[in-house]
C-alpha cells in the first residue's frame, strides 16, 4: 500500500514549510516513528517522522524546496516492493518522450521537483555522432535547488543537439534526440558538435564599458564559475558586474549562488560597489572589510512571517509603568523555597497569570479577523516569545492557560522555554495560540514596540525591572521613594482593538500586578 507523507501544518498561521534536511534516500526501509525528514517554517524547525514501516519509493521535495501545507513531499510502499535508484527513476522519466519512426527517441529535459519548472544545461558529456550507452550519462542540469546528471535511456546514436551549455529549457522540452537504428547522424541546423564545458577555453576578460549592467554577457565567458540565468538576470537588472557576483558566498551545492543569496545581498544594500575602467573592473576597499552571512531558513521564515504581520494588522502600542513591589519582595523572600520544589518563580509568572484574567475581562483581546468576521476564542493559549541562539526567535504556547494557577504556568513557561532551546517541541506547540507575551527586559530592554503574532489581535511586552525614584503619595502629601518599575508595552491591531479597549486591557494588568494577591500563590 502506498501512503502519502505530506508537509503537515505548524501552525494556525503558517501555510508552507521549508525541507531541509532528507533523512532517508529513495529505496531505504524506515520504520514507524523513524524521523525521514526535517522542516522550517517561520514558527518552528521540527524532524518529521514515518507514518508507517516501508519503503520509501519517492521523494517528491528536494532539499531547500518550500511547498504549501499538505503538499505530498514523498511516498512510502509499505509492502515492501523493490524500487528504483536515482539514476533508474530519471531513466524512467527520460523513457517517457515519445518514440519518432521507432527509431529516434527524444530526451525531454527532466522535472527535478514540483516547483521547479525549467532546467539549465551546464555540460554536455557527449556531442552529435557519439554513441551512447543505456545509463550512460549525456548530460548535466542545474537548477536553483538541485544538480544532476542525466543517463540515455537506449543504446544508440546521439543525432541531434537542440541546446547548448548555460541556455535554460523548460520541463518537458526536447533537448536531443538518440537514434536506436544505423541511421548516421543527420546535419544539424543547430550546433554540428557540442565541445565538453572542461575543454572550452574561458575568456575571463572584461568588455571595454562603463555600464556594469553591460557586464553580465554570455556567463561561459567571463568566469569559470557557473550562475544561473535567473541569478544572471537579477544581477544584469541590478547593475552587478560578474567580479560582484563572485564576492558573494553562496548557499547552494557546492558553493554555488542561488536566487534567494542574490536577493538577500541586494536587501542588505550590498556589500561593496564596483567600478570600471578601459582596463577592467576594480574592487573598492569595502568590499574587503565587509563579511557576507547568508540567512538561514529559520531566519528568513522569522522576516517573512514579521512582514506579514506589519502589512496585515494596523500596529498601534501603548505604554504603561507598573510598580511591582509586592510581586519583587514576594520573589527576594521565596523564590529558593519555590525552586526546591521544582518550581521557578519569575515576574513573568505573574505577568502571565493577570494576563489571563484580563483575556477573560476583554474578550475581543483574545479574539483574530477572519475576513469580515471577529473570532473570538473562549479558551486560552498563551504564546510566550523565546529566545533561540544564536539568533532565531520562537512563540510556543501554553495550552489551556486559562485553568493554570501562578505555579501551573511557571512550570509551563519553564518547561516550553527548554524543549523550544533543545529543539524539542511538537508541530501543537506552535499552533492555536490566541495572545503572546514578550519579555524582552531578560535582555535589560526598557521597554520596546512588539510586532503582533498572526493571527492574533495584540502582544505584551514586558521590559526590565529597574529600582527607580517615583513620586507616591499619603495624606495628601508628596514623597520621593525607590521602587523596582516596571514598563509594559501592548501592541494590538487597531482593525479591531482601539484605543479605548487596549488603554482599559493595559491599566486592568497594571492594576492587577501592583495589588496583586499574593494569598492565592
Amino acid at each position: 500500500m502506498k501512503v502519502d507523507i505530506v508537509m503537515p501544518k505548524m501552525g494556525e498561521s503558517i501555510y508552507e514549510g521549508t525541507l531541509i534536511k532528507w533523512h532517508k534516500n529513495i529505496g531505504d526501509r524506515v520504520k514507524k516513528d523513524e524521523i525521514i525528514y526535517e522542516i522550517s517554517t517561520d514558527k518552528v524547525d521540527t524532524e518529521i517522522p514515518s507514518p508507517e514501516d516501508g519503503v520509501l519509493t519517492e521523494i517528491r521535495v528536494l532539499e531547500q524546496d518550500t511547498v504549501a501545507v499538505g503538499t505530498v513531499v514523498a511516498i512510502i510502499e509499505t509492502n515492501g516492493v523493490q524500487v528504483e535508484s536515482k539514476s533508474e527513476e530519471l531513466k524512467k522519466e527520460v523513457q517517457t518522450a515519445k518514440q519518432v519512426d521507432n527509431e529516434v527517441i527524444e530526451i525531454p529535459m527532466p522535472k527535478m521537483g514540483e516547483s521547479v519548472m525549467e532546467g539549465t544545461i551546464i555540460k554536455w558529456h557527449k556531442k552529435v555522432g557519439d554513441k551512447v550507452k543505456q545509463d550512460e550519462i549525456i548530460f548535466e542540469i542545474s537548477t536553483d535547488k538541485v544538480d544532476t546528471e542525466v543517463p540515455s535511456p537506449v543504446d544508440g546514436t546521439l543525432e541531434e543537439i537542440l541546446f547548448v551549455e548555460n541556455d535554460t529549457v523548460a520541463v518537458g522540452v526536447t533537448v536531443a534526440k538518440i537514434s536506436t537504428g544505423n541511421i548516421s547522424a543527420s546535419t544539424q541546423t543547430k550546433p554540428t558538435s557540442i565541445e565538453p564545458a572542461k575543454e572550452k577555453k574561458l575568456d575571463n576578460s572584461i568588455p571595454q564599458t562603463t555600464n556594469n549592467k553591460q557586464l553580465i554577457a554570455n556567463n561561459s565567458q567571463l568566469t569559470n564559475k557557473f550562475y544561473s540565468p535567473l541569478v544572471l538576470n537579477i544581477a544584469r537588472a541590478e547593475g552587478i558586474s560578474i567580479d560582484e557576483l563572485e564576492l558573494i558566498q553562496g548557499t547552494g551545492i557546492g558553493g554555488r549562488l542561488t536566487k534567494n543569496d542574490l536577493l538577500n545581498y541586494i536587501q542588505k544594500g550590498r556589500s561593496g560597489a564596483t567600478t570600471t575602467s578601459n582596463v577592467g573592473i576594480m574592487k573598492t576597499d569595502k568590499v574587503q572589510r565587509v563579511e557576507i552571512m547568508p540567512m538561514d531558513n529559520t531566519r528568513q521564515r522569522i522576516m517573512e512571517h514579521m512582514i506579514k504581520s506589519k502589512d496585515i494588522s494596523v500596529h498601534v502600542t501603548a505604554v504603561t509603568e507598573v510598580d511591582v513591589s509586592k510581586i519583587h519582595y514576594f520573589l527576594e523572600k521565596n523564590r529558593d523555597s519555590f525552586s526546591k520544589e521544582g518550581v521557578k518563580l519569575t515576574y513573568l509568572s505573574f505577568i502571565a497569570f493577570t494576563v489571563v484574567k484580563a483575556l477573560k475581562e476583554f474578550s475581543l483581546m483574545n479574539a483574530s479577523i477572519d475576513g469580515k468576521n471577529i473570532l473570538i476564542k473562549k479558551y486560552v493559549n498563551l504564546g510566550i516569545a523565546v529566545a533561540v541562539e544564536p539568533n532565531g526567535l520562537i512563540v510556543p504556547n501554553i495550552k489551556k492557560a486559562d485553568e493554570k494557577n501562578v505555579r501551573g504556568l511557571a512550570k509551563s513557561i519553564a518547561d516550553i522555554g527548554n524543549r523550544a532551546r533543545t529543539k524539542k517541541l511538537v508541530p501543537e506547540d506552535t499552533m492555536d495560540g490566541t495572545f503572546t507575551i514578550t519579555n524582552y527586559g531578560v535582555f535589560g530592554s526598557l521597554f520596546g514596540t512588539p510586532i503582533i503574532n498572526q493571527p492574533e489581535v495584540g502582544v505584551l511586552g514586558v521590559g526590565a525591572v529597574t529600582k527607580k525614584p517615583v513620586v507616591i503619595e499619603s495624606g495628601g502629601l508628596d514623597s520621593i521613594a525607590i521602587k523596582p518599575m516596571m514598563y509594559l508595552s501592548l501592541s494590538h491591531d487597531h482593525r479591531l482593538v482601539d484605543g479605548m479597549l487596549g488603554g482599559k486591557f493595559l491599566n486592568f494588568v497594571k492594576n492587577t500586578l501592583e495589588n496583586f494577591d499574593i494569598s492565592i500563590i
